[in-house]
């Protein structure tokens, strides 16, 4: 299990977090109220990732992030914070932060950011492949992502950007689950009812661009989301 060091002043944001985190996330999560108690927390422990508020009291979150860094160079950072300059998404990445997310934000979008951070830093080379992959093979069907066209031997299909961005998700999942929340954070960045919907227009118009090959198909994995089936 994964240990997350959390360090956020307001007692009710973090009891959610953690709560949250501890549940659908499966970490172990300590969490910490002030920089001070966190870093002694670090001192006295073994963590796999830290999430620093940035405006606390006795040290703020990026004084802690710098103290952090002098320890331990490569663990990984994501800082959470109201501030929207620019100057201090900067200030957070020059101090060796590896992600930044602003307040007010989805709990959802937090974990989705966790899991592609572990996955980045178990194996870069992996995470940097996938990050790039951009062809496809779909059955009897050819998915080029980057010209947003999906051929066969007999015709092709040009897709819109957010069409061809959900056939990617897709396809990087095969015979997978995608979850809804996933799918509508990483391309809409927002999981609302509204996006919701326009996501399924999207997904009624992939299945109609496959339906030509009977190993091909989406279909909704109730509760969860997606999954693109090829047999």
């Amino acid at each position: 299990m994964k240990k997350i060091l959390l360090a956020e002043d307001d007692p009710n944001l973090g009891m959610l977090l953690q709560d949250y985190l501890q549940l659908k996330g499966k970490f172990e999560v300590v969490l910490c109220q002030d920089g001070d108690e966190a870093l002694k927390a670090f001192n006295n422990d073994h963590f796999d990732m830290c999430i620093f508020d940035v405006m606390m009291p006795k040290k703020d979150g990026f004084t802690l992030g710098k103290d952090i860094r002098r320890i331990n160079p490569h663990i990984p950072i994501i800082f959470a914070t109201a501030k929207t300059m620019i100057e201090d998404k900067a200030e957070a990445y020059n101090l060796g932060g590896d992600d930044y997310i602003t307040k007010p934000f989805r709990i959802e979008e937090l974990l989705l950011r966790i899991n592609a951070l572990f996955k980045r830093v178990s194996d870069p080379e992996k995470a940097e492949a996938t990050d790039q992959q951009s062809k496809f093979d779909i059955g009897n069907y050819k998915f080029d992502y980057t010209a947003q066209l999906i051929t066969n031997a007999d015709s092709q299909q040009k897709l819109s950007t957010k069409e061809a961005e959900l056939l990617r998700l897709l396809c990087l999942k095969k015979n997978e689950v995608l979850t809804r929340e996933e799918a509508l954070i990483s391309i809409w960045h927002d999981d609302n009812y509204f996006n919701g919907r326009s996501m399924d227009v999207f997904l009624s118009k992939l299945r109609k661009y496959l339906k030509e090959d009977p190993k091909v198909e989406i279909i909704n994995v109730h509760g969860k989301g997606y999954k693109l089936l090829v047999s």
